[in-house]
């Protein structure tokens, strides 16, 4: 299943929908039309675990594409939102995963050039999260080096504390695409914060597509273009850590709960990694995606 939120009018409340084929289907709507309560919010329909995916799909299938009227909206007449627009914590992100990323960082921002034996763990606040074509902010007040990275998110289903490497898949109700921003300038005494938590760095979307579509995260080929020209193209195999590992890794000491996200790391192809290093700057757009999920795009503008 494809989970969306979505906004019919301008002026309408952020809806859960499911996209099917061209079309979203307001769940909260189609529960009501069939007799079964659904929630109208993403963070409520995750609450509600797998057991409430299967059903819907099932109820799907009987509904086999006869939709009643006022449930199904066309997708080019409504309005995208980040899948959990305002999360109920920070954003968990994954530094230097990528084996590749290890080398280009240590060249370009003088991190290690060991790979990392545990985790590299920041966060990123919810006031950073954006929705399918919504603007990224620059701010040349503030930076000079605003830089992009394409992850794969994981989506927490449920609680999950203390969870073992084999387990911890099990945990996952879906996942979805996430860009992290990051003014490299921004750094502080080593610390990431700032530099990736400012408004508008966590462009998340356009989906969430549920773990029961995606059985293996570590399959998946992913990719980022800046104004046409692709700037980076790796697969989710090549992770450091993996996404079984993330999760059973931060659950030893951090609670993890429903709907929250964990952004995986990027592979190499950053701008700080290239010769000469390049930044973005407003007028400049950028596409990432990941395979099976979708593609995020994203004009800068000045701020």
């Amino acid at each position: 299943m494809r989970l969306v939120t979505y906004r019919a009018t301008i002026e309408a409340a952020a809806r859960l929908g499911a996209l099917v084929d061209d079309l979203v289907v307001d769940l909260e709507e189609y529960g009501r039309s069939v007799g079964v309560m659904l929630p109208s919010r993403m963070l409520d329909f995750i609450r509600l675990g797998p057991q409430a995916v299967a059903a819907v799909n099932a109820l799907f299938a009987k509904t086999a594409g006869q939709w009643p009227i006022g449930v199904a909206l066309p997708l080019a007449g409504v309005r995208l939102l980040a899948p959990i627009p305002r999360p109920a914590k920070n954003l968990f992100g994954i530094g230097l995963n990528y084996i590749d990323h290890v080398a280009e960082s240590a060249q370009a921002l003088e991190t290690s050039p060991e790979l990392p034996k545990q985790p590299v763990i920041f966060t990123k606040p919810p006031t950073s999260v954006i929705g399918p074509d919504d603007p990224i902010v620059h701010r040349a007040d503030i930076t000079q080096q605003l830089d992009w990275e394409v992850e794969l998110g994981a989506i927490i289903g449920r609680t999950a504390k203390r969870v073992s490497v084999a387990d911890a898949l099990a945990h996952v109700f879906g996942y979805t695409v996430v860009i992290d921003m990051s003014a490299r300038d921004c750094r502080r005494a080593g610390q990431w914060v700032y530099s990736k938590g400012q408004d508008s760095y966590a462009p998340i979307g356009p989906c969430i597509v549920t773990a029961d579509e995606i059985p293996d995260p570590q399959t998946l080929d992913l990719w980022l273009s800046v104004n046409g020209v692709e700037k980076q193209r790796s697969n989710t195999s090549h992770m450091l850590f993996k996404v079984d590992e993330l999760i059973a890794d931060i659950s030893q000491g951090i609670t993890l709960e429903p709907g929250d996200i964990i952004a995986t790391g990027t592979p190499e192809g950053v701008g700080a990694g290239r010769t000469p290093q390049e930044w973005l700057w407003p007028g400049d757009v950028i596409e990432a995606g990941v395979e099976h999920i979708g593609t995020l795009r994203h004009s800068v503008v000045a701020g």
